[in-house]
């Protein structure tokens, strides 16, 4: 948990300071459809690793879609810890 804290953070900065030279600062500039393009993108490539039962492809997409979903998640304002709240009230 702590690294994708560390993690958020580096995202939030990057929205903020919109770095010339970056993967991430693009996203944002593009915007809410490219960002939510890339989470339908990596979902349906979990979706065919797991079909597949390949390990490998399954974590290396999972990252994938995670991180795009946390790029999302800072783009609308939503923090890691209120995604955790929602699942102790869930699970707790």
């Amino acid at each position: 948990m702590e690294f994708l804290l560390k993690l958020e953070a580096v995202l939030k900065e990057r929205k903020e300071q919109l770095p010339e030279k970056s993967y991430t600062a693009n996203l944002f500039r593009d915007g809410e459809d490219r960002i939510l393009k890339k989470i339908t993108e990596e979902a349906g490539e979990v979706l065919l690793a797991s079909k597949n039962h390949d390990h490998k492809e399954i974590v290396h997409e999972s990252a994938d879609l995670l991180f795009h979903l946390m790029v999302n998640l800072v783009n609308e304002g939503v923090s890691l810890q209120d995604i955790v709240r929602e699942l102790e009230k869930r699970h707790g």
